[in-house]
């Protein structure tokens, strides 16, 4: 690996001074400095063993290395907000001298256990794995740019079993926290996101979010606009040209063969691929929702954009997505920003592949959040030294930064 330039060292020196003030302590801030540069390092694992083995030049000494670094991750209390806010902004501040904040992507992702025992771990459907296996899962927000993507935050979904007595012991989980769905989840992120000034962009979410009603009203109780994906078997009021509603309640699939028999579908791109341009054909109407009609008149209800991605050589939608910007935006400004969301999946590569995100192997509530904050600080750095390196290119990812660090 090829080491950092001296202006890039202090950079990283300057950065971890800032992330140390969060800490308090020295003994913590030189801990925080171990651990980040074994995950900014090489190594095939990031967990805490063989961080100590790498970092630590005197063989004698692992071990206590490894003590003091198990103590900073399980035990020692310091605040993951003010670490995680701290790593944000400084990214930020570099992400947007070059281009505005456009997205607020929510996700979810699978952190795959062997046993039993970790904190949030059971048999549970992981999007990573793309099947029910045994593993956590972690709800995370990423703030997107045009051309750039950081990972802000993260939550541990807790299943209600993890929540007795026993389990709460055994995980340490604060008494404070109470179950809460993936969507809730995300929705406290967003909350403190403002509550901390992250620039605003729209928020993109999958059908596991976005069908939720509940997430769809809090996002705009927050003042802040959606494009989220839905089940196909939602129920809607098609909103006709002169903006009034038409009494049929149809559902999201029943539409939309109805508009492709109508020849309503319309082929667009929205990005150049490795290999071909990505393209599909969609079409966009004015909708309203039409769950429960009776508990809320439909005339009254906030109008939404219907956008149906129509995939090549497949027999129905792959997606459909409600969308609560103004009608003025086009089809193919719609689509460009909504296939953002894609876009995580890439920063949960970077995040695990390079970085050791799914690595940690302690069992408690706290350690599963202080590793993760180290990794989310390793990140933003990283990005901040990308985006003042190199012009905007999308789909980019940690192999491009001619920065690797080694410890």
């Amino acid at each position: 690996m090829t080491e950092m330039n001296a202006a890039a060292q202090r950079r990283l020196v300057s950065y971890f001074d800032q992330i140390g003030a969060c800490l308090g302590s020295p003994g913590r801030r030189e801990s925080f400095a171990i651990y980040a540069m074994g995950v900014l390092g090489d190594g095939d694992r990031k967990s805490i063993e063989p961080i100590a083995a790498r970092v630590c030049p005197d063989p004698t000494r692992i071990d206590a290395v490894h003590q003091r670094l198990l103590h900073f991750a399980a035990n020692s209390p310091w605040n993951d907000h003010r670490v995680r806010v701290t790593a944000a902004r400084y990214a930020l501040d570099e992400m947007t001298k070059k281009e505005p904040v456009e997205a607020w992507i929510i996700d979810d992702t699978g952190f795959l256990k062997q046993g039993k025992h970790s904190v949030g771990v059971q048999r549970q459907y992981s999007g990573s794995a793309g099947k029910i296996a045994n593993c956590q899962v972690g709800v995370s927000l990423t703030i997107a740019t045009r051309t750039e993507q950081l990972p802000i935050d993260f939550a541990l979904y807790l299943p209600e079993s993890w929540l007795t007595d026993d389990k709460r012991r055994e995980a340490r989980i604060p008494d404070e926290i109470d179950f809460k769905a993936k969507p809730e989840l995300a929705l406290d992120m967003m909350r403190q996101a403002i509550v901390d000034g992250v620039p605003r962009g729209v928020v993109l979410a999958d059908q596991a979010f976005g069908t939720s009603i509940e997430f769809r009203e809090g996002i705009r109780n927050l003042g802040l606009h959606y494009g989220v994906a839905v089940d196909p078997r939602t129920t809607v009021c098609v909103v006709d040209k002169r903006g009034r509603l038409r009494d049929e309640v149809i559902s999201l699939d029943a539409l939309a063969q109805r508009i492709d028999g109508q020849g309503g579908f319309r082929r667009c791109t929205w990005r150049d691929g490795t290999k071909q341009e990505l393209s599909a054909r969609f079409a966009l109407r004015r909708v309203v929702p039409a769950y429960d009609h009776h508990s809320c008149p439909l005339e009254i209800r906030e109008q939404l954009s219907l956008l149906i991605e129509w995939r090549d050589g497949e027999d129905e939608p792959a997606n459909y997505f409600f969308v609560s910007l103004p009608q003025r935006w086009t089809r193919r400004k719609l689509v460009r920003l909504i296939m953002q969301r894609w876009r995580t999946e890439r920063a949960y590569q970077d995040l695990k592949g390079e970085l050791g995100l799914d690595h940690y192997e302690g069992r408690r509530f706290q350690g599963w959040h202080h590793h993760v904050s180290v990794v989310l600080s390793c990140y933003a750095f990283i990005v901040a030294e990308r985006v003042r390196h190199f012009p905007p290119s999308p789909g980019g990812s940690l192999e491009d930064v001619a920065l690797p660090i080694a410890a």
